[in-house]
């Protein structure tokens, strides 16, 4: 902080509070981690697609393959091949983009050490065949909206402080629905 200036002890006072008041603001910030933003209340979102489960049986198949692909100098941990195994099965799911509607996703995966990074073209509101792991990277596309609690904390002449940082609610930014056809239960389909 600068160094402070030379004032009378009326004003000094009044440096001192807002200087207190200051700290106290940014230990609130500090004080906002990981796990106070997950139990923030989820936005509830009604599906931007309205599709029946009849149009959704007879969509024709659509399977994504990566857009581009760049290659990967780390060795693949033989460890993690089974959850690799699980995480490639194609999964039928329909992806939505909520900030803007009807636009398609273009997202980068790479979730394992030792697999190529792969972009991901992924169009929006119909149903598609994909890994599991575009659809739990889409999933995880969220953000938490934060906002100053309403409540004056304190009121001097010209000035009025407000209350503490809190985080309102987490919107889902994209989301990936599982969607279902009768031929997907045999495929491991719809679960993700």
């Amino acid at each position: 902080m600068t160094e402070r200036p030379k004032v009378k002890s009326s004003s000094e006072k009044e440096l001192d509070k807002a200087e207190e008041q200051f700290k106290a603001f940014e230990k609130n910030i500090h004080d906002l981690n990981v796990d106070t933003l997950n139990q923030a209340p989820k936005l509830d979102l009604e599906p931007s697609n309205r599709l029946s489960q009849q149009e959704i049986s007879e969509s024709r198949d659509i399977y994504l393959k990566p857009y581009r692909s760049i290659s990967s100098r780390e060795k693949f941990n033989e460890d993690y091949r089974s959850e690799f195994n699980f995480k490639k099965e194609y999964v039928y799911f329909i992806a939505e983009n909520h900030e803007v509607i009807g636009e398609d996703i273009d997202l980068w995966t790479k979730p394992f050490a030792g697999m190529p990074a792969e972009e991901w073209k992924v169009p929006t509101n119909k149903p598609i065949w994909a890994p599991r792991y575009v659809a739990e990277r889409i999933k995880e596309c969220k953000y938490h909206v934060m906002a100053m609690a309403e409540k004056t904390t304190n009121a001097d002449s010209n000035t009025q402080f407000y209350g503490q940082m809190v985080v309102q609610n987490t919107k889902q930014r994209l989301d990936a629905l599982p969607a279902t056809k009768q031929r997907s239960i045999f495929m491991g389909a719809g679960v993700f």
